[in-house]
């Protein structure tokens, strides 16, 4: 039998279309709502708004939720705190299609009169929130030389960039200079010394 916070019971509405409740909730949020990098933490506070209407096929749950999503973002690793509301809607059969064809994995079938909102609420969660989290559209991320936070310091440089096909030309430039008084012999000599 299911149980749990976001289980509500249908059997007062009985079957007859037109019959609706409502609810107000605050409920504490269940595992997986979100990505590895944004989410809404387990166990932090949803508010949930929630009206359930009888029709002929089934129960229609519709409402919104809010509650604090957190993580990090993809471009500068910075801390995210913010407030989301997302709205959803679901139908809830009374029966299973008795036809496989019909049968669509994404059904939801009410169990024994019971009506479990969490997998709609974790899908609506996904979909609402972004899979790449900015801390701001124009985040303009990390330094990919030092890993420094370019909103920091938008000045940021490391000096002129150098085409890796002239570098061994910079070597050559970093080599001390013979004096000019001195023979090309006195060079060669030098160099067999070594």
């Amino acid at each position: 039998m299911l149980s749990g916070p976001l289980v509500f019971d249908t059997h007062e509405m009985g079957r007859k279309p037109g019959a609706e409740r409502t609810f107000t909730k605050t409920i504490k949020a269940p595992a997986e709502m979100g990505y590895d990098v944004y989410a809404v933490p387990e166990g932090s506070t949803i508010e949930l708004e929630l009206r359930l209407e009888a029709i002929m096929e089934g129960i229609l749950a519709t409402g919104t939720f809010s509650a604090r999503a957190v993580g990090e973002c993809v471009r500068c690793l910075e801390p995210i705190d913010e407030a989301v509301t997302v709205g959803f809607q679901e139908l809830y059969l009374y029966d299973a299609p008795s036809n496989q064809e019909e049968t669509d994995e994404e059904d939801h079938v009410l169990e024994d009169e019971l009506l479990d909102l969490e997998p709609v609420l974790r899908d609506a969660v996904v979909l609402a929130l972004p899979q790449n989290p900015l801390c701001g559209p124009d985040c303009p991320g990390l330094c990919p030389e030092c890993g420094a936070r370019l909103a920091d310091d938008p000045e940021h440089t490391h000096g002129e960039a150098i085409d890796p096909r002239w570098s061994a030309l910079s070597q050559l430039a970093e080599q001390p200079v013979p004096p000019a008084d001195q023979s090309e012999s006195d060079i060669s000599s030098d160099d067999s010394k070594e």
